[in-house]
């Protein structure tokens, strides 16, 4: 269910960007002295922001089946000692266990 739904929004923030390519490129605006091509080039930023997470969170995913694959599932990475139901329910790709959570995570 979490993958359906990650893939689901980068189909639809895949299409947004490429609405506002078509805008852009049907305007032929010149960012610099159009107000609205800088609003245009904010929104396809951000929106590649957006995109560029839920592809890393895809990737996650995937990396989370694996481990459900192989019967890693829940085991934290560093130190061996099972990942608490709560942090799997909160963070299902989860890697580590709290004690041992990384602050890039």
């Amino acid at each position: 269910m979490e993958k359906r739904a990650t893939l689901a929004r980068i189909a639809s923030l895949t299409d947004d960007v490429e609405d506002i390519d078509a805008g852009i490129a049907a305007a032929h605006s010149d960012d610099e002295h159009d107000p609205e091509g800088s609003t245009l080039a904010f929104e396809r930023a951000r929106i590649s922001t957006l995109l560029g997470q839920d592809r890393a969170y895809l990737e996650e995913i995937e990396r989370a089946q694996g481990r459900l694959a192989d019967g890693t599932y829940g085991t934290c990475e560093h130190c061996g000692a099972a990942i608490p139901p709560e942090r799997l329910a909160a963070r299902p790709v989860a890697r580590v266990c709290v004690q041992c959570r990384i602050p890039s995570e």
